[in-house]
């Protein structure tokens, strides 16, 4: 029987080639899309989620509160790991854990610089990291110790066994290192890789502030025990560290999961409130859209042609076959489109694997010796097959043999609504889609040409490292001097990083039970015109004022906090430091644009400190960039040998703050566009049935004197008025939607109603243009051949 139903299945998809096409293709547009958003959602939900004990692993996050603001992170003071070991029973393992930094990384004559983190000694005991040489309980014992990755064993020593015991030096200590471990390589799922590993004993000697409890800064990382009650743990950790503080600060600790520290990181207002896991349903949901759209290609096209099949199943019931039969036999060429779709999906997928990696960033594979791409295919075969052909399987196995069988089949008017409701559902599903691109296309746009308060054209960011630091003034000297260099000065971070606050200001007629809390960083001199910041009065930095050493600048935002109506002179105690406030800037945007611009204190920077984040800054002059990086190459070389010369442009960085919102803003506009082509073949379908259903009433009208653009639109407006019904319910939704998504960021554009009625008419145009084509070949068919059969 089934060997029958796969034969019949294959003489009508013969038979019908135009639609057979138009159902394989469609189908296999939506399965590549939701392949490839399935090879996406996976790889992100399993972020981190590789550790053996996963269940048992968590990070420290602190919430304070400042004058009414609440933020949460995962900064904590140095030193909580040890105490956490000692305070808490249910904690097995702790170990503290630094931002990511490039170092430069010696062996002998080779040099490069690699990615660097400082990491306690119960590290690779908590996390699932094999070791290919050495032991967990030494990898990270001593200030000397160093845990390299089997990617810089072979590179510097030829292999992992080569490289233990060896000894290598690392940029910011004068100590050498010892290999005591090599680690294999980081998954891909590790959302913070790193090459090697410092001790934690090594931190603290570079970095003596994390043994103050006031100061917060590196992530802390536990294991508890299996039958650990972790509600009654975070319980007695939320006001830990007021036993290890002078005065009680307006804080408190929390614990997440390290298997959910990538997907939900956003917290506003000291609150989960979401992160990239939006990204991920956002993507699932346009997944199962585009999915929908296909199928209901499908749908509308099997009961649009229900007549040319209505005498097959009149004659096949007369000769005795039962509903449940022709059910399966509709069921079987719903299962064979779909797997000829699925076939040439995979093939989609295996050519457009490398471009998806590419925009995604990320290292996805799609093998058909993975259990879970059989997985993925199977469900989503049976869903389309089903979702597909369940409904053209139950309508035509259900028409009554003795009317098909006594003429035409007469089409009720609730038949009709469900294909134009479908037309309908199709199209609101792609109106969302268009919205949606459009908001975040623009959104992003806005991003890219918002004036942050600082020039980021033509600006270089070099790492001041090694000797430069002790060869400052004549670096800065040589540079000034070369051709195509504006200007030069050294500033702690780049605008977008700054990762320094504190509340230890004070001035006159200050609150006492005020805590604002300011950012601050380090700046050089001549450093406002190197960013191209606006000075609105006083002055910045000069090397002419010794007193600027505790002379500060202030933005604005600063400003109204502290109340002054002329700040310059005026005295401001920082960090316990006696100073004066020497100029004002314009606020300008350290962070990014989620984010309000807060109070600010900048501070010299004199460029001698060795500061492992310190950064030369140069502007170039315009069209002579190429120029001055030879320059600036040169002198770098020749001050720093034993160093690479690494330089980074501002608006490059820049945009990396945004490379998710550009991801996904890149992903949209494609799927928008696959899901207004699929739902377009539909319509195309549908309407060389619509125009072959009324073959007769085009000739008749065109002999009566009919013009070929009244034919047209006859044949047009149906499916306008349906357009029309879609991009009404679908903007009230897309305004919804969407106003969320903006909401993500403190500065943002305003959804104006031109934008969606830019999508329904662009999605109006399209289908009008996909309808015209049969309705013009309808109109232009000679009536002659219509009509002689009458």
């Amino acid at each position: 029987m089934f060997s029958n139903y796969l034969k019949i299945a294959f003489r009508n998809l013969w038979r019908n080639g135009v639609f057979s096409v138009i159902n394989v293709v469609g189908l296999a547009l939506g399965i590549t899309c939701a392949l490839l958003i399935g090879l996406w959602v996976k790889s992100e939900l399993s972020m981190d989620n590789y550790h053996e004990k996963g269940p048992q692993l968590y990070r420290v996050m602190q919430r304070q509160t400042f004058n009414g603001e609440t933020n949460a992170g995962p900064h904590t003071p140095g030193m909580l790991s040890y105490e956490l070991k000692k305070k808490f029973p249910e904690v097995v393992y702790a170990a503290g854990f630094t931002w990511y930094n490039e170092l430069n990384f010696t062996v002998g004559n080779k040099f490069n610089k690699q990615k660097a983190r400082w990491a306690g000694a119960d590290w690779f005991k908590m996390f699932s990291i094999p070791l290919l040489e050495g032991t967990a309980e030494t990898a990270l014992k001593t200030p000397e110790s160093i845990a390299i990755s089997r990617k810089l064993a072979d590179s510097y020593f030829g292999s992992p066994a080569a490289a233990f015991g060896k000894t290598v030096e690392v940029a910011g200590s004068d100590r050498p290192y010892k290999v005591t471990a090599v680690f294999e390589d980081l998954p891909s799922e590790a959302s913070e890789p790193y090459d090697f590993l410092l001790s934690w004993d090594d931190f603290a000697i570079r970095s003596p502030w994390i043994k103050e409890w006031g100061n917060n800064g590196p992530r802390c990382f536990f294991e508890v025990r299996p039958d650990a009650n972790i509600a009654s743990v975070e319980k007695r950790l939320k006001k830990f560290l007021n036993k290890y503080r002078k005065e009680e600060f307006p804080n408190e600790l929390f614990l997440q999961r390290v298997g959910e520290s990538y997907l939900y990181n956003d917290w506003r207002g000291g609150i989960q409130n979401g992160g990239r896991i939006e990204y991920v349903r956002l993507f699932s949901i346009v997944a199962v859209f585009i999915l929908l759209i296909a199928c209901i290609n499908f749908m509308n096209l099997a009961t649009a042609r229900s007549e040319r099949r209505s005498r097959e199943v009149g004659v096949r019931k007369v000769m005795g076959a039962v509903r449940e039969s022709l059910i399966g036999q509709f069921l079987a060429e719903s299962f064979l489109i779909t797997f000829l779709a699925i076939l040439f999906a995979i093939g989609l997928v295996e050519i457009l694997m490398p471009f998806f990696n590419e925009l995604t960033e990320k290292h996805l594979s799609f093998s058909l010796t993975d259990p879970f791409t059989y997985l993925i295919l199977l469900a989503v075969g049976l869903l389309t097959g089903l979702l597909a052909g369940s409904y053209p399987a139950f309508y035509l196995s259900g028409f009554n043999p003795a009317r098909v069988l006594k003429g035409r089949l007469k089409f009720s008017r609730g038949s009709k609504l469900f294909r134009q409701g479908l037309v309908v559902f199709q199209f609101t599903l792609s109106i969302l889609l268009i919205v949606g691109t459009l908001i975040i296309y623009r959104q992003i746009s806005f991003i890219r040409t918002k004036n942050v308060g600082y020039d980021r054209e033509n600006l270089i960011y070099v790492p001041m490292e090694g000797e430069l630091t002790t060869k400052y003034e004549t670096l800065i000297t040589e540079l000034s001097r070369k051709p195509g260099v504006a200007s030069v000065s050294t500033i702690g971070q780049a605008p977008g990083e700054f990762g320094s606050n504190t509340i230890s200001v004070e001035w006159p007629g200050k609150d006492p039970s005020s805590r604002p809390l300011f950012e601050n960083a380090s700046i050089g001199y001549n450093g406002l015109k190197t960013l191209g910041i606006k000075l609105l009065a006083g002055r910045e930095f000069s090397p002419k004022y010794a007193t600027d050493s505790s002379g500060y600048l202030i933005n604005r935002a600063a400003l109204k906090l502290i109340g002054y109506k002329d700040p310059i002179g005026q005295p401001l105690k920082f960090w316990g430091r006696q100073g004066t406030i020497v100029g004002l800037v314009d606020d300008f945007h350290f962070h990014s644009l989620h984010e309000q611009i807060k109070p600010l204190i900048l501070r010299l920077d004199r460029g001698w400190d060795k500061n492992l984040d310190g950064l030369l800054m140069v502007r170039t002059e315009a069209g002579q960039t190429e120029k001055a990086i030879a320059g600036i190459e040169e002198i770098c070389k020749r001050l720093n040998p034993k160093f690479p010369f690494n330089y980074k442009f501002a608006d490059v960085e820049y945009g990396r703050m945004y490379r998710s919102e550009q991801v996904v803003g890149t992903l949209a506009e494609v799927f928008a566009v696959l899901g207004i082509f699929i739902s377009c073949l539909g319509l195309l379908g549908l309407a060389a049935f619509t125009a072959e259903q009324r073959t007769k009433e085009i000739g008749i009208r065109k002999v009566l004197g009919a013009s070929v653009f009244s034919v047209m639109t006859l044949l047009s407006r149906d499916f306008v008025k349906l357009v029309g019904i879609a991009f009404v319910i679908a903007s009230p939704i897309a305004w919804w939607a969407l106003q969320d998504y903006l909401r993500k960021f403190y500065y943002h554009i305003a959804i104006s109603w031109w934008i969606f009625a830019a999508a329904g008419l662009l999605a109006l145009i399209v289908a009008v243009l996909t309808v015209s084509s049969q309705a013009f070949r309808a109109a232009t068919a000679n009536p002659v051949k219509s009509l002689k059969s009458e």
